[in-house]
């Protein structure tokens, strides 16, 4: 299920799913550890002996945010219980307590008591083996802890101090043992048990009582605090009940207004509802970054059910991409942090490897060094190359001379020398590598045109420190590939580019000509310019062939795509249209517009992907190609950042072909 509102600060995240249920706890690196598992922290409403867990079928949602910030609005309402809810969850953008705020109103005439109930359903380090939870008389607050990861529970009605703050009821319990199926069942008469305390595979439940006037409001809180031990949560709930949870909200939302404002005024041509969008993803983006640097691909744990894995790594190409986006957008600081990642993990020889977890140590990999009777690299070229690319971006942007300096050469220069070598003598193109799709090995487009950009980044920055000979060398390695490029995977026949070529023992070739959405990569990196008939009849083949042609539209990835493939009408659904594949196509109108007309195609393509997005202005990975349904895992970070960049690339182009003409 999709994570419909994700909220954070950059070490603590918290996912919701399209039922509002809490389904993702990560601290202390956005990614890293998932403290449940991906199952769902429950919460349900008990009024006049009627229960309902937010799940039900009969809840009426409305899941999106407060405006130009990471405090979500949700509005529920059941017509059997008679209640609506609001409610607001935040992060604090400098604490890591996570915070909801709850707005009963009640439908019914007479007063009536509203039982709130919070299920606990933790496994705290990604496992429930060898957990803690006990009730804390003294301050009333609910404990969760094993090793070095605390977690306290507590409720508060109205604004909370000392007197308001504390637990109505609670509940702890064996889940998962046996035929216990979670203490939160408990909750559903309305009373719980108030057992104190449990050991190993745990969960628990608190319950809020709030006493709601006829036709009136009540105000309620619920709060988890996260640390490395008990001093650590009961100092945060101190500050709380000194303080009371309101300014924390408010400090939040105002503070991820003025984030994500930063250059407000470069998108007022936009139509009001991508103007809203390029916000919101730029706030998404930011949910799933870590303060440590880490750029993750995503954070849906519902993805460790199709192949026991998750997306919450760092992608050195995502994350160099997400990079280029906000470095455009004007965020030195986040991307100051990704590259100096970078720098840390990069082998002595000079490559990055396929993925990275939050703290930068190796990731799972299906990338062996070992194939066919021969050793071999277990990396994605582009990886590399395109944090070198996206380097001289940030360079180029903000002139920051004195981070640039330690990077130099234990990041450029060892990069750049590499790419460098890493080449066929007698084609001048890359080594056989890995495709950014991470399925198939060889020669790639996509692959060619990303190191070419690196050893021209690298160039740049030679010269600029002073290295002509070297920056020399670089330029004369992508040189080589361009050559390379227009000899080898250049199809004649086909009027398009191989997405792919291989050459065997026997010094033959075997070139894949099926068209890939990826070879824009040619163009988008500077090596060809947009325009090059070679590009032109290229892209125009891309979306003739991948072009969905459903009512839902979009581009596929590339032809009989089967990551989740939900359809073999491979003549008009070549693969489900994924947002960054789409995306490409515009930027590809964008960087050729002369006109209006030009430029509209562009614009169509954006409101193309407005309207499927969730409600909250979260974009998944791929959309289903008949009912818009997402699919895969929500939110993908690229997908938000091949929106923002999208965003301002057109901006400049809208200047340039329409308002001299106004």
């Amino acid at each position: 299920m999709p994570r419909d509102i994700p909220v954070g600060n950059g070490s603590l995240l918290i996912n919701f799913d399209g039922n509002y249920q809490l389904r993702d706890i990560y601290w202390p690196y956005v990614g890293q550890e998932n403290h449940t598992a991906g199952e769902p922290c429950r919460m349900g409403v008990w009024v006049e002996n009627t229960f309902r867990w937010l799940d039900d079928g009969r809840w009426q949602r409305s899941l999106q945010y407060l405006d130009d910030s990471l405090v979500t609005e949700v509005k529920l309402f059941h017509p059997e219980l008679g209640l609506e809810l609001v409610c607001h969850d935040v992060v604090d953008f400098h604490v890591d307590i996570y915070l909801k705020k709850i707005l009963v109103h009640n439908l019914a005439e007479k007063k009536r008591e509203v039982r709130l109930f919070f299920g606990q359903d933790l496994r705290i380090g990604g496992h429930a083996v060898g957990d803690c939870a006990y009730y804390e008389p003294d301050k009333r607050v609910l404990i969760h802890y094993k090793g070095k990861r605390w977690f306290l529970v507590s409720t508060a009605k109205g604004r909370p101090g000392e007197c308001s703050a504390g637990l109505d009821q609670w509940a702890v319990g064996v889940k998962g043992v046996g035929d216990k199926v979670g203490t939160w069942r408990d909750a559903e008469d309305g009373v719980l048990s108030g057992n104190p305390v449990a050991q190993g595979s745990v969960d628990s439940v608190v319950a809020l009582h709030l006493e709601v006037p006829g036709g009136g409001w009540a105000e309620g809180w619920y709060w988890l605090g996260v640390g490395e031990d008990y001093a650590q949560v009961m100092n945060i709930q101190h500050n709380l009940c000194r303080r009371g949870a309101d300014p924390y909200l408010t400090r939040t939302r105002d503070y991820w207004h003025l984030w994500v404002n930063k250059e407000k005024d470069c998108i007022d041509m936009l139509p009001r509802d991508l103007q809203r969008l390029y916000r919101r993803s730029l706030l998404i983006l930011r949910s799933q970054i870590d303060n440590h640097g880490a750029i993750l691909a995503a954070n849906d744990f519902d993805i460790a059910g199709f192949n026991c894995d998750t997306y919450s790594y760092m992608w050195p190409r995502d994350g160099a991409l997400v990079s280029s986006a906000l470095i455009d957008a004007g965020y030195a600081e986040i991307t100051q942090r990704f590259f100096a990642l970078c720098h840390q993990v990069i082998t002595r020889e000079g490559f990055l490897l396929h993925k990275y977890n939050p703290d930068g140590s190796l990731a799972s990999s299906w990338h062996g060094w070992y194939r066919d009777g021969e050793r071999q690299l277990p990396v994605q070229e582009d990886e590399t190359a395109l944090v070198l690319w996206a380097l001289w971006k940030h360079f180029d942007r903000f002139h920051d001379i004195e981070f640039i300096k330690p990077h130099y050469r234990g990041l450029i220069v060892r990069a750049a020398n590499w790419l460098l070598a890493f080449r066929d003598e007698e084609t001048g193109l890359p080594l056989p590598s890995w495709d950014l799709w991470e399925e198939r090995k060889g020669v790639h487009g996509w692959t060619a045109g990303a190191v070419w950009a690196g050893l021209e980044a690298a160039a740049r920055f030679a010269q600029a420190f002073g290295q002509a000979d070297l920056a020399e060398d670089y330029r004369r390695g992508a040189a080589g590939i361009k050559a390379g490029v227009e000899k080898y995977l250049w199809q004649q026949e086909a009027g398009h580019f191989a997405r792919m070529i291989n050459r065997g023992k026997d010094g033959s070739w075997e070139i894949d000509t099926r068209l890939d959405a990826s070879l824009m990569g040619l163009w988008y990196f500077g090596m060809f310019t947009p325009d090059h008939p070679q590009i032109v009849s290229t892209m125009e083949a891309v979306k003739d062939k991948l072009w969905v042609r459903t009512a839902v539209g979009g581009m596929a990835r590339y032809e009989n795509d089967k990551y989740h493939q939900v359809s073999d009408d491979l003549s008009n659904v070549a693969g489900n249209p994924w947002f960054i594949s789409t995306l490409w196509l515009a930027q590809w109108y964008i960087a050729r517009a002369k006109n209006a007309a030009e430029l509209k195609k562009a614009l169509e393509i954006m409101q193309w992907v407005a309207d499927r997005t969730l409600p909250s202005g979260v974009m998944a990975e791929q959309v289903h190609p008949y009912t818009n349904a997402p699919l895969s895992v929500s939110p993908l970070t690229w997908s938000h950042a091949a929106f923002v960049q999208t965003v301002l690339e057109y901006i400049p182009r809208h200047r340039q072909v329409i308002l001299p003409k106004i």
